[in-house]
């Protein structure tokens, strides 16, 4: 859709384009300031776009913009309501405003908000804030949902939990567009995921097949009874790299068979014991810095 956002002379989005399939988990994977929350933003309708096209469930989204509204729902990266309002009072308020909507005790049940339901907003925990955002983005029962940064700030429970609910929308059969800075949120939860950094999407696929298709090397990691030298691993014929940090080391290789061999006969020469070695493949995460040059930063 070559999409096109600026702020000033700042150009926040620079020629975005995605496709998502019905049904589809997708996720825009970035660190903050990548340009995911305006892309968002213009497509749901928050910003109007210098450039560029969108459409959503096969409408122009930019020339038919309440129609749109009606077959989606949104919830952004915080949710601000009255602080005495409850969520039993929000889920209805903001139902009253679709053509259609799911009732009010489906959605309480659904989300996991019977014990708050008509408690005041400002006494909700960060986890059952969220629950509610995703039960208010859910009241009319939308074709696709925009979730941004949906797990930020939140406690490893209520991050669990909520990643619960997106796999199950997924299960369901829902479609569901998310951005995340979290390199193993992103794995978890997307069918594909497009990896945008300063404004643009670099790379673009299903995780397993980015990370496939990388030229980042196995890792072997290591560890002994006695300190580990990195000298003499990184001199071994297979290893490219050795870095040691707090008796591991991590020895970066093409060839793993043959690495475990030649550490295993190094140290059996200089009497040390092996107590724990671990092999890894390339990450998600290997595959951002491959592609930008740096890690994921917050």
């Amino acid at each position: 859709m070559d999409l096109v956002k600026r702020y000033g002379d700042v150009e926040a989005v620079r020629g975005v384009s995605f496709d998502v399939a019905d049904g589809e988990v997708f996720g825009l994977l970035g660190p903050n300031g990548a340009g995911k929350t305006s892309t968002v933003e213009c497509v749901i309708g928050l910003r109007r776009p210098d450039e560029g096209i969108i459409r959503l469930c096969g409408i122009d989204a930019l020339t038919n913009p309440d129609e749109v509204k009606e077959r989606i729902g949104v919830a952004l990266q915080s949710t601000a309501l009255q602080d005495k309002i409850t969520p039993r009072e929000a889920l209805t308020l903001f139902g009253s405003f679709y053509s259609r909507h799911v009732e009010v005790k489906t959605l309480i049940k659904r989300f996991s908000l019977e014990e708050k339901a008509d408690a005041p907003f400002d006494s909700l925990s960060g986890g059952q804030r969220q629950r509610l955002a995703l039960a208010l983005a859910f009241v009319n029962e939308p074709e696709v949902l925009f979730l941004d940064e949906p797990t930020t700030g939140l406690d490893p429970q209520s991050r669990r939990d909520l990643h619960a609910d997106i796999l199950q929308m997924r299960k369901e059969g829902r479609t569901v567009v998310l951005t995340t800075h979290y390199i193993e949120e992103a794995h978890l939860l997307c069918d594909r995921v497009a990896i945008v950094d300063h404004g643009k999407v670099i790379a673009i696929g299903k995780p397993d097949d980015l990370i496939a298709v990388s030229k980042s090397t196995l890792r072997v990691t290591v560890q002994a009874t006695r300190p580990l030298d990195a000298g003499r691993l990184a001199a071994l014929a297979t290893v490219q790299h050795a870095d040691v940090n707090n008796g591991r080391a991590v020895l970066k290789t093409a060839n793993v068979s043959q690495t475990i061999i030649d550490v295993v006969r190094a140290l059996d020469e200089t009497g040390n014991e092996l107590i724990d070695l671990q092999i890894n493949r390339p990450s998600l995460e290997d595959v951002f810095i491959e592609l930008t040059g740096s890690s994921l930063r917050d």
